[in-house]
């Protein structure tokens, strides 16, 4: 009768997992740097015409002045586009956005986010993203709809009247395009910590298994 037992031999030559793909892995971290090259730049935008009672710190800005910060503005912002719509569009063709982020419930999600919050929640399988995480990336994927939408109509307001309009006014898109940069920076803090939480979720971002 031949034996079933694996050994630690056989498990350790076993091929590691595929968790992401190598264009997964690609669009993240051309988006990471996007990001980070528009938040700053943004923020130095900002401090040209604060819309509220602070300014965001020199050190933390990019382009030295607003003309400066524009220019890398509108770099990053064609780099981000470009990868962005990429994502989405090879997301929905490969199906990975209705595998990955569907279905989202208010029960899973509560569920989810009371098992966090006790250290409970699993991050075994790293295939599955859990409820929290499904309405984290999907949120996400609406925010930078929203904040492209809102930078577009500030960047163009009379060529591109109707997406103003489509927000209001010229000074309501400027909020939404703050609070989207403010919630794209939340994002990216949270996300962060999960992966120092759960390391083996970065070396998979980083090398694909």
């Amino acid at each position: 009768m031949s034996s079933l037992t694996v050994t630690d031999e056989q498990v350790a030559a076993a091929p590691a997992k595929m968790i992401q793909p190598a264009w997964v892995r690609l669009m993240h971290w051309v988006n990471a740097l996007a990001m980070i090259l528009m938040i700053l730049s943004g923020w130095q935008i900002y401090n040209a015409s604060p819309l509220f009672g602070f300014s965001f710190p020199r050190e933390y800005t990019l382009g030295g002045w607003l003309g400066g910060g524009l220019l890398w503005h509108f770099a990053a912002m064609w780099l981000l586009m470009i990868n962005g719509l990429a994502y989405v569009i090879t997301g929905l063709a490969t199906g990975r956005f209705r595998k990955k982020l569907l279905p989202i419930t208010p029960m899973g999600v509560l569920h989810d986010v009371r098992a966090a919050l006790t250290f409970k929640l699993g991050h075994d399988d790293l295939t599955v993203y859990n409820y929290v995480q499904r309405l984290l990336y999907a949120g996400i994927i609406v925010v930078g709809v929203l904040i492209v939408l809102s930078g577009l109509s500030m960047w163009k307001p009379v060529q591109l009247y109707y997406l103003v309009m489509l927000f209001g006014d010229y000074p309501t898109a400027r909020y939404v395009h703050f609070f989207c940069m403010a919630a794209i920076c939340a994002f990216l803090v949270i996300h962060v910590l999960l992966a120092l939480l759960v390391p083996k979720s970065l070396r998979a971002m980083i090398i694909g298994r």
